[in-house]
């Protein structure tokens, strides 16, 4: 079950490399058309570009970096459950919430309504936190027979 519980990690790390290209793919044209000469800038930050390239090129960037963020929180939650015993209910709520992220950056993305958004944002919280919980009680109570 452990290879299981941590596929839908393995499957987030990728996605996040996926978003990284496209921020590229979407923010260096935008910055080209906006007039942005990067060989000659001093170096900046990502946060430098809002209000100066297309927001729409941006969106991928702000997903990006929520995706650096609280996924920090699920990955070592998925490896607690893993080396603990994972069960079956874990690892759905594991993809559950692997699902829910790769939904809200696409969604974030495209069409960036926050009402949609935030729902996926807090579907996916939620599944974080009963993996959270549990990943506390396998640890408190080391056997992971009792609860699973």
């Amino acid at each position: 079950m452990q290879a299981q519980m941590l596929a839908p990690a393995a499957v987030l790390v990728l996605w996040s490399i996926v978003m990284l290209f496209w921020m590229a793919g979407t923010r260096l044209p935008a910055m080209k058309k906006a007039g942005i000469d990067m060989a000659g800038a001093p170096g900046g930050r990502g946060q430098d570009l809002e209000g100066r390239i297309d927001a729409k090129a941006n969106w991928k960037a702000h997903n990006y970096a929520h995706l650096m963020e609280q996924p920090t929180i699920f990955y070592p939650t998925v490896v607690i459950i893993a080396m603990m015993g994972a069960g079956q209910w874990d690892v759905l709520l594991a993809w559950i919430y692997v699902i829910l992220r790769i939904v809200h950056s696409v969604w974030q993305a495209t069409v960036n309504k926050v009402n949609i958004r935030f729902l996926l944002f807090i579907l996916s919280t939620t599944a974080l936190a009963v993996l959270a919980i549990r990943a506390v009680l396998l640890t408190l109570f080391h056997n992971p027979g009792v609860i699973a």
